[in-house]
């Protein structure tokens, strides 16, 4: 069967309804949105802007969410609510771009600010309103935008405002809501109360949505799908392909096969730490292959990430078709995809908006065959990463699976610039087991959310004792981060980073020179490809 073949929802996580839904206008934080709202116990997942209110309202959502977005209402081609939305009869909440467009759609006046508020901004709260309740009179929160509501709609009121006077918060009461600012952001001090009041109190939400309950409806879904076929799973060792493998395992048992493929693209150890792990102390049936040759030989040469990653994107599924047959005729395909992969990869306008930007092709999303024979399964592909590690917990994983920092599929083949050779491939893995090393030994590691090491393609001129050298460029790269979506670099001391840099530069030839990234996401991403 071909991907295109698939339901679209055959991909959702559970088989439970959304409390609330997102509708992604294309910013930047939407997907935060979503977590933030989660946070409160309330299960919602988000939408295109551009999906019919049939497939809205099959989701028996309590409210609606209108994110922001980086156009104004009056573009040519804006995306505008869709039809019938507002007839639904549930309460809706615009946020910035969203809170513009449920006015203008609703006979307000929206125009170009006088002048742009970006950052913190102080708001003013005008009376009463349940949306704000609890809300101190002023307060501080995130702007980002240069149009504004200058006029409301017919049986709206103005509940706060900004320092510089501009319309901060508007709602007709009862049903509609609009904010400027963004409450989904840290800096909006109030920012999760309003959520709170909104989801709670306008919505009704049950507030109940746990780890638990996921794994409860998650793991009935399964069962429902997998009948009395047979899956088999991508495992790789980390907290993502780890509770996938382990959310099938409680659901069909022994119809489970893991299959982990040693690509060569591995960092030291991992082979063999995967494989006692799961298959001796979780007693799971994994089955090992070794097809470093295949991969090594499928990115001879290759130098662009994208197509490092669709390479192995296609190498992997190629290795799983082959060994399938052998597993007793498997039907389906289980991989550890979660919710930032698919959005980061936007390909898939069935999950998210097409106003997202493709940041780069995730192997496990883009990556993957039209061609594909198995079917999908993406039981973990709603979840941010620290819900992914919550639901590992209650399974019972292991802590070094599931507190182990994130590393991708395509393993060490994107976190290289340039081409991919076994000399290459050995020089990083003893650099990154010395960094990863030197954290654990320092209490450091889990006191930053993901630490890496990156062989760069510059080379530089070194001295090694009275002899000129001019070998490789190692980057290292640590970030704090709650859901991946931002992040910011990791504060470590001079001493522990010469510490690290003299054992890489004494232990590991072909690097001459250690330099330290302190880029946040955005305007970067974690990894460097």
């Amino acid at each position: 069967m071909s991907r295109s073949d698939v339901s679209p929802t055959f991909n959702r996580p559970s088989v439970e309804q959304a409390e609330l839904v997102v509708l992604d206008y294309g910013s930047q934080y939407s997907l935060l949105i979503a977590r933030r709202i989660r946070e409160l116990g309330v299960y919602c997942e988000l939408m295109p802007a551009t999906a019919d209110v049939s497939e809205i309202a099959a989701r028996k959502p309590r409210g609606i969410v209108l994110s922001g977005g980086p156009h104004s209402v009056y573009d040519d081609g804006a995306a505008g609510l869709p039809e019938g939305l507002l007839d639904l009869g549930i309460p809706v909440l615009g946020i910035c771009y969203g809170a513009q467009l449920l006015a203008h759609s609703l006979g307000g006046k929206v125009a170009s600010a006088p002048s742009r508020e970006f950052g913190r901004a102080e708001v003013l709260v005008e009376g009463e309103s349940p949306l704000l309740n609890g809300v101190e009179s002023r307060s501080v929160a995130w702007m980002s935008h240069t149009d504004h509501i200058v006029e409301v709609p017919p049986g709206f009121e103005v509940f706060a405002r900004s320092g510089d006077g501009l319309v901060a918060v508007i709602g007709d009461g009862a049903m509609f809501w609009g904010v400027q600012f963004h409450p989904e952001v840290a800096h909006t001090a109030f920012g999760r109360d309003l959520l709170r009041n909104f989801a709670l109190d306008l919505c009704g939400c049950a507030g109940d949505w746990s780890a638990t309950s996921f794994i409860e409806n998650t793991v009935e879904w399964l069962r429902t799908r997998i009948g009395d076929r047979r899956v088999i799973c991508a495992l790789s060792g980390g907290v993502d392909s780890g509770v996938a493998a382990a959310l099938v395992s409680r659901a069909v048992g022994d119809q489970l096969t893991c299959v982990f493929v040693d690509n060569g693209l591995l960092r030291l150890g991992e082979a063999e730490q995967c494989m006692d792990v799961f298959a001796r102390h979780l007693h799971m049936r994994v089955v090992k292959v070794d097809a470093t040759d295949k991969f090594l030989g499928a990115l001879e040469g290759v130098v662009d990430p994208e197509e490092k990653r669709r390479r192995i994107g296609r190498s992997f599924m190629e290795v799983f078709e082959e060994v399938a047959p052998t597993l007793g005729d498997a039907d389906f395909f289980a991989q550890g995809t979660t919710y930032p992969d698919v959005i980061e990869s936007a390909g898939d306008s069935k999950r998210h908006s097409s106003a997202a930007a493709k940041i780069k092709t995730h192997h496990n999303v883009g990556g993957l065959p039209d061609t594909m024979r198995l079917e999908l399964l993406d039981p973990l592909s709603f979840l941010f990463k620290d819900e992914v590690r919550e639901v590992g917990r209650s399974l019972g994983l292991p802590e070094e699976i599931v507190d182990r920092h994130p590393f991708p599929g395509p393993g060490l083949a994107v976190r290289m610039t340039g081409a991919v050779t076994r000399e290459r491939l050995e020089r990083l893995r003893r650099a990154d087991h010395i960094f990863i090393s030197e954290l654990r030994a320092a209490g450091l590691y889990k006191h930053t959310a993901q630490a890496l090491a990156v062989l760069t393609s510059e080379r530089t001129v070194g001295v090694l004792g009275d002899a000129r050298t001019y070998e490789d460029v190692l980057a290292l790269r640590a970030v704090d981060t709650e859901d991946w979506m931002t992040a910011d670099w990791s504060r470590f001391s001079h001493d522990f980073l010469a510490t690290v840099s003299n054992r890489i530069v004494n232990e590991v030839p072909g690097i001459s020179r250690v330099v330290y990234d302190i880029t946040s996401k955005p305007p970067a991403t974690v990894e460097w490809e």
